[in-house]
């Protein structure tokens, strides 16, 4: 699969993906779309880089945490993703150490623990690789609407897999807040997204329940 094909599949079940409600940009001062209320809060069981332990979402309370669905094998769109993200991370100053990006790979047969650790060290220690099997793939992604699919081949030209491109980001009490669509693109908005992600690394919760509704 050429990188221009892949490209405009990815994207184009990108804007399958998309909840109606989120296809405007947010009033209220955000530089992504704001998916407050409309998109569900973070829950996952998987083994994560960088040795395979199993992790679930609540290992995540108190960071802001970015998901995205990919491969490591990804010729154009992932690597284009992870290295645009890498670059907000450099601009949120203080911020970053309570920023955690999560990259959860729809090729598990190919993506394991050693392959996901070597792909994600790439762009930093923020980075985490996500590994599941098929029911724990399924439900995360059918919970939060991803489409993609996976066809092998012996022939590694021919092995294709679809994605969309699309980070949610949630906030400290893993509430689904934000959707970034840009980081893809041609045009990615680097600057809004560390302005994105600060904010909401200070932003004061409205209540504790916000904070401990993921780990009861």
């Amino acid at each position: 699969m050429t990188g221009a094909l892949h490209r405009r599949q990815a994207l184009g079940l990108l804007a399958a993906a998309l909840p109606l409600s989120a296809a405007r940009a947010d009033d209220g001062g955000w530089h992504d779309i704001d998916v407050t209320g409309t998109s569900p809060s973070l829950d996952f069981t998987m083994m994560a880089t960088p040795d395979g332990q199993t992790v679930f979402q609540n290992n995540y309370v108190g960071y802001v945490t970015m998901l995205y669905f990919g491969y490591t094998f990804c010729p154009d769109v992932c690597p284009l993703t992870m290295q645009n993200v890498a670059a907000a991370l450099a601009k949120t100053g203080k911020a970053v150490k309570d920023i955690r990006f999560l990259f959860v790979t729809v090729d598990p047969k190919r993506d394991t623990i050693p392959v996901l650790k070597a792909y994600v060290g790439l762009f930093g220690p923020e980075f985490v690789g996500l590994r599941g099997d098929a029911d724990q793939l399924a439900l995360l992604t059918k919970r939060f609407r991803v489409a993609y699919s996976v066809t092998p081949s012996p022939d590694p030209a021919k092995y294709e897999v679809i994605h969309g491109s699309a980070i949610y980001v949630f906030d400290r009490g893993l509430n689904a807040r934000l959707l970034v669509p840009s980081m893809a693109t041609k045009t990615p908005d680097i600057d809004g997204l560390a302005a994105d992600l600060v904010r909401l690394v200070n932003e004061r919760p409205s209540s504790w329940f916000g904070w401990l509704r993921g780990i009861v």
